[in-house]
């Protein structure tokens, strides 16, 4: 069965760094390189948000305004992993994210809500003093 695991989070103070990691686990002919894999993120009391996303393709990627310029999203097809690499972090930038993968070559976090394949359970990011 396959799973999305997340990794990389944990508490970092505010201008800090982290890199998230979403690997595909379980099967080892699924390729995780037929999807598009977005990254959300949910606050403490708020609704799940999406942040980036990147297409099967490698050739579109996005990150909204809040984090432009701070977000980077890539991918390493041979591994069956996504990163999200986050700068300059700050505290509105806390919680809960995840990825999910959507076996679409698009980026659409609504389509991502309502049909994606796979949901990875989550790590915590907590950017403090």
């Amino acid at each position: 069965q396959v799973q999305l695991v997340e990794s990389g989070g944990g508490l970092v103070q505010p201008g800090g760094s982290l890199t998230l990691s979403c690997a595909a686990t379980g099967w080892t002919g699924f390729r995780l390189g037929r999807y598009a894999v977005a990254w959300f993120r949910q606050a403490p009391g708020k609704e799940r948000e999406g942040v980036s996303c990147i297409n099967q393709n490698e050739d579109k990627s996005m990150v909204v305004d809040d984090v432009q310029g701070r977000f980077l999203v890539s991918r390493d097809n041979d591994k069956n992993t996504v990163y999200l690499r986050m700068n300059s972090l700050k505290p509105e930038d806390t919680g809960d994210y995840y990825c999910a993968a959507l076996f679409e070559d698009l980026c659409d976090f609504d389509e991502f809500r309502d049909y994606a394949d796979y949901w990875g359970q989550g790590t915590q990011v907590t950017v403090s003093s």
